[in-house]
């Protein structure tokens, strides 16, 4: 899978591509991620990829010129086109997975007060969100993205992982411990110390229902809804 970011800070992918999952799927030729700077696409002297709004407000908005020629020298007919925006759907694992089948993605950066709306209107496939709240600009949210996306990929992480993971059953993953068995006091479950298997998975999956409906139990309902759409 090919990734295709548009930035006006390229540099800021630099670190983050070099350290964990991204950087083994990059090294392991599972992925791949070009960073393109927007204002190499701009026609004026100062390579200016914003402006003021038409009907006033505050802050600048990115123009539609620069991103159109980013596009047209970029996508090709299979390429699928993200706008990262607060304005858009909101990202999960579910579109993750969907996304996964694509063979190459086009992240666009929003940035300042916001993007042209022809953008999001013409020259995209859709309008992502990665949470309900403002970042300053798509980059985090790209990286999130790819990061997501990424693991999903069948030799990236092991398949193990990837099953056991939050979300992949609509729960929130169980909880997990490690050495010390006792540390002050604060005891791990004598469950998992059985040897019983049947037992194990039993808490396990209790305990990942019981932190889901505490921690988020909007997802109980939504795989309620979902097992009911399925008729079951």
């Amino acid at each position: 899978m090919k990734f295709s970011i548009i930035t006006i800070f390229p540099d800021f992918f630099s670190s983050p591509l070099k350290y964990g999952v991204l950087s083994r799927a990059i090294e392991g030729g599972k992925i791949k991620v070009e960073i393109y700077n927007l204002r190499d696409f701009a026609s004026d002297l100062h390579r200016s990829v914003d402006d003021r709004p038409f009907g006033g407000g505050a802050g600048m908005i990115m123009k539609i010129g620069p991103i159109w020629e980013a596009l047209s020298a970029i996508k090709t007919p299979d390429s699928h086109v993200i706008l990262l925006s607060a304005g858009g759907k909101l990202f999960s694992q579910e579109k993750a997975r969907e996304l996964s089948g694509q063979g190459h993605i086009v992240l666009i950066c929003g940035r300042y007060e916001g993007v042209d709306e022809r953008v999001a209107e013409n020259l995209v496939d859709e309008e992502i969100s990665v949470g309900d709240y403002v970042l300053s600009g798509g980059e985090p949210a790209a990286l999130i993205i790819m990061d997501t996306i990424a693991r999903l990929i069948p030799g990236v992480i092991k398949e193990e992982s990837a099953r056991e993971e939050s979300f992949s059953e609509g729960l929130l993953e169980y909880p997990q411990y490690t050495r010390p068995r006792n540390f002050r006091g604060m005891k791990v479950p004598e469950v998992l110390f059985s040897g019983d298997h049947g037992k194990i998975e039993e808490w396990k999956k209790r305990k990942a229902l019981e932190k889901t409906m505490k921690n988020r139990p909007e997802l109980i309902e939504k795989r309620r809804k979902h097992g009911a759409d399925k008729g079951s």
